[in-house]
């Protein structure tokens, strides 16, 4: 084994804890958090709105890698390239433990978001490349037992930090959650510079780089490889939802299994299958199955984008039982998590290193980075989708510009006092309340629901049950009034509007939320955490406390999401079904030829 190997793992472990354990929170930060770092409350980011922001985060981290790979292939070489990009990265986890210190938390999160791209996208190709520098034709064979192993050392600093993390924002807050992965950072840059008289270093060729790529052979590697990329790039379109959708989704389940899960907790499952099912792929059903079939590498990738259609189907039918106001188990998810796991062993550690064989000898770290952009790409399908199903909110952009005090927005119509004025109320910068238009209607509506569910032990009725109590309940336009139940504690009252066109965002209503009626841990009880002390510093009430029904109401005009609830997952199912149908007729095409280093 060669001697560099263990400073690499070693590296490679601790900025995994640093990168997965800031990436755990980022969601929850965003919704919860966010508002709240400045010396006032601002406005609160939508989950829509994170879920397209996180996304986000994700494709630029991983399109920055294409930076990287150029740097070191025809500039500096992989090992330069790591050192200062990881200094760039340690800048980044500073600004994001720093924020709310002083000035908007926006800028803070944005920069350092913005710095973590460049110092994490840019050293991820170099980094796998650089593995795979340390073997040649005499211990070729060892090479997949390494990426493996690497891959491994990549879930175990995942599982500590996602384990770690999201306990250190609930009790000790965003400075120290971000902090301690920036520390962890440190250290990666430090293991990795004590390997420096151990590693290989293949110095970067730039004329051998530029007559590989521009070769006929080189473009010829690269083109074969695009549409493998293409179709992997779904399998991260809803792999990396586990960060963003699924946390949301765990927040409507009974989270309670062994011990009590925070959301962001629940991503570290992922990490400890992967430990335990790569050596079981490695040793066991690889090893078996190859004595009945020949197993190729696009083989092992087509039959894990299959599976990854029954893990989101899974998770279709866990929002269909929440949508009908059930509380199911967080072991169904995790049984999703299983499976889709199974499918990340097939489809990620297999395409990496494929790709890494499949690339040229100059072209190693470019080869990854493109691989890399397919994980970029899967992103910005999700960010897109996100972005295009979520309805804009017309006081947001109303509001932006005004000052505190009493507002009316002239609505529809854009006439002020023509009835469909939407007046706001605005306090240090942020919207505190909204009067609709047709409030009474709307109001007569929601008392129905309430007095229903005040009868029924403060369960909410389902869509189904609501259907008879809002029966001629219509809008001053003409239209019914109707009812969603969205999750076991969460409805939503619904007037189209003016405009008499359902999925607008002059639809208007409001948000209905029950009661938590899940019992305190002991430690909850006479512990306060971080973020209730926030809001009482901050003089931030919960919206049901400012009314004697345990059942709070809040007033919304648009930014509802026009995909939302079971048909949100299975519209991700059908993608995901319909790209693993196209690979097979690629991958039985496909050719192969592998490079090492000599």
């Amino acid at each position: 084994m060669p001697g560099g190997i263990p400073y690499i793992i070693a590296n490679e472990a601790a900025e995994r804890f640093s990168f997965y354990g800031m990436k755990a929170i980022l969601s929850i930060f965003m919704v919860q958090y966010l508002w709240l770092m400045g010396d006032a409350p601002t406005e609160q980011m939508s989950e829509v709105v994170a879920s397209e922001n996180y996304h986000k985060f994700n494709k630029w981290v991983y399109a920055t890698p294409f930076l990287g790979a150029l740097l070191a292939d025809f500039f500096f070489g992989k090992y330069r390239v790591i050192i200062w990009l990881s200094i760039v990265y340690c800048v980044g986890h500073a600004c994001l433990a720093l924020m709310g210190i002083t000035g908007s938390a926006g800028w803070w999160l944005f920069a350092g978001l913005a710095l973590i791209c460049l110092g994490s996208g840019g050293i991820k190709p170099c980094v796998s490349a650089h593995v795979g520098d340390q073997f040649g034709k005499s211990n070729q064979h060892l090479l997949t037992k390494v990426f493996n192993w690497f891959y491994f050392s990549i879930n175990l600093g995942a599982f500590m930090s996602m384990l770690a993390t999201p306990w250190l924002l609930e009790w000790h807050g965003p400075h120290v959650a971000f902090g301690i992965p920036g520390i962890l950072m440190a250290l990666a840059t430090v293991f990795f510079w004590l390997g420096r008289r151990k590693f290989i270093h293949v110095q970067p060729d730039r004329e051998k780089f530029k007559r590989e790529l521009c070769s006929k052979e080189g473009l010829g590697v690269i083109l074969r490889l695009l549409p493998l990329y293409f179709f992997v790039a779904f399998f991260w379109a809803l792999f990396d939802q586990t960060g963003s959708s699924w946390i949301f989704q765990s927040q409507d389940m009974d989270r309670h299994l062994v011990i009590d899960w925070l959301p962001s907790q629940i991503q570290s499952i992922n990490s400890v299958l992967i430990l335990t099912l790569v050596p079981l792929f490695t040793f066991v059903i690889y090893p078996t199955l190859g004595k009945y079939i020949k197993l190729t590498s696009l083989r092992k990738i087509g039959a894990g984008l299959f599976i990854t259609v029954i893990s989101f189907a899974i998770i279709a039918l866990i929002q269909v039982s929440i949508s009908e106001g059930h509380t199911p188990n967080i072991g169904w998810q995790f049984l999703a998590y299983l499976i889709l796991t199974a499918a990340e062993v097939m489809v990620s550690i297999v395409c990496l290193e494929y790709s890494y064989t499949q690339a040229p000898r100059n072209m190693k770290s470019l080869i990854m980075a493109i691989f890399l952009l397919s994980v970029s790409f899967g992103n910005q399908i999700t960010e897109f989708v996100n972005s295009v199903i979520q309805v804009d909110d017309p006081v947001v952009a109303f509001a932006e510009e005004l000052g505190d005090g009493e507002h009316t927005h002239p609505g529809f119509d854009e006439k002020i006092g023509s009835g469909d004025d939407i007046v706001i109320t605005r306090k240090e910068g942020k919207t505190t309340k909204r009067q609709l238009p047709d409030q009474e209607k709307i109001d007569q509506a929601t008392r129905a629901i309430t007095s229903w569910a005040e009868e029924n032990d403060l369960v909410l009725p389902t869509t189904e049950e609501a259907q008879s109590l809002l029966s001629g309940f219509t809008d001053k336009w003409g239209s019914q009034i109707t009812y969603t139940r969205l999750a076991s504690r969460t409805a939503r009252i619904t007037s189209i509007g003016p405009d008499k066109e359902q999925g607008t965002k002059w639809d208007l209503g409001y948000i209905i939320e029950g009661p938590d009626k899940t019992l305190p841990s002991e430690e909850k009880s006479s512990k306060k955490t971080w973020l209730e002390k926030r809001k009482e510093l901050l003089g931030v009430t919960d919206k049901a406390s400012d009314s004697d029904s345990p059942i709070s109401t809040t007033a919304y005009t648009g930014g509802q999401p026009k995909l939302e609830g079971p048909a949100y997952y299975w519209f991700f199912t059908g993608l995901m079904l319909a790209a693993a149908i196209l690979f097979v007729p690629y991958a039985i095409s496909s050719k192969e030829k592998t490079y090492l280093q000599s």
